[in-house]
C-alpha cells in the first residue's frame, strides 16, 4: 500500500509531502487500518480551513481525501504525522 500526504498552507505557506510504502513492513496492517479510517473521514474536495492553518491531501493507492486543521480526526492526525515523519 502506498500512502502519500501533501501538506500546504501554514504561516509560511511551505508545501511538504512524503510517501510511505507499507509493502513488506511488519506493521502493514496497522498502517492499512489507520489509512482506511483517515480516508473515510476525509472530504472529496479541499475543505475551508482556518487562516494560517494546514490543509492536507491524503492519497492511498490512488484514492484521495482532503482534510484541514483544526478539523482533523485522530486517525487523520496520526497518519499525517507518521507519513511526514517516516516517509521519503
Amino acid at each position: 500500500m502506498r500512502i502519500q500526504v501533501r501538506r500546504t498552507g501554514g504561516f509560511a505557506g511551505i508545501e511538504r509531502q512524503a510517501e510511505v510504502d507499507t509493502s513488506g513492513r511488519p506493521d502493514a496492517q496497522e498502517w492499512q487500518t489507520l489509512a482506511e479510517h483517515a480516508l473515510a473521514a476525509g472530504r472529496g474536495a479541499p475543505p475551508h480551513g482556518v487562516p494560517d492553518g494546514f490543509a492536507y491531501r491524503i492519497t492511498v493507492d490512488g484514492r484521495t481525501a482532503y482534510a484541514a486543521d483544526p478539523h482533523l480526526t485522530a486517525a487523520q492526525r496520526e497518519l499525517i504525522t507518521r507519513v511526514l515523519k517516516e516517509g521519503a
